[in-house]
């Protein structure tokens, strides 16, 4: 697996599905800020009422497809599933098909989300239930203060920048206040 963090901003990502799985992953978009394209031609009332009028009241065609980069599946039948996944990945888009292995291109991991800090794991969809053993791990290891270190340390490099500070400087200054803020990293820990 490569881990990658994409920018919905500079994403078109678009989501199909019908019930509860579709529920919770546009849920999940929009913990993050991220609104995708909404497509469902028979939506549960609860996946209706989520997408608002944000839905787009069928299953992506061809034009809809050229125009992301990014699709998740949930809910579809499997059959109905394997032939839009084709016509996705025809079409050049990354596709993840809930719980469905052979029809992703990428697994969604699980994450933890402290401001700028995004911690996520992933099993490569092996076990989704280690995924989020280990969030509640990374939950735990990492407070919310995060948020606010992440922004100082942002603002504190831009200035450093703006210097001509070199980036071992700059590492090493933010190397240095996090120590001072939440103590040196465990050496226990395997790096």
């Amino acid at each position: 697996m490569i881990p990658i963090h994409l920018d919905p901003a500079q994403t078109r990502i678009g989501l199909v599905g019908r019930g509860t799985l579709a529920v919770r992953r546009l849920g999940w978009f929009q913990g993050l800020g991220s609104t995708p394209f909404i497509f469902s031609d028979r939506p549960e009332p609860e996946f209706a009422s989520a997408a608002g009028e944000a839905l787009i009241s069928r299953l992506p065609n061809s034009d809809d497809l050229a125009n992301l980069q990014v699709l998740w599946i949930a809910d579809l039948e499997p059959a109905e599933a394997e032939v839009l996944g084709a016509a996705a990945r025809a079409a050049k888009v990354l596709l993840n098909t809930e719980d469905v292995l052979p029809l992703c291109d990428f697994h969604t991991p699980a994450i933890v989300r402290r401001g700028r800090l995004v911690l996520s794991a992933g099993t490569g969809g092996g076990s989704p239930a280690a995924a989020s053993y280990v969030r509640e791990r990374l939950t735990a290891a990492f407070p919310d203060a995060w948020a606010d270190m992440l922004e100082t340390l942002t603002a504190e490099r831009l200035i450093q920048k703006q210097a001509g500070a070199s980036m071992a400087e700059m590492r090493q200054a933010a190397f240095e206040k996090l120590v001072a803020t939440f103590g040196p990293p465990d050496p226990s820990a395997p790096s």
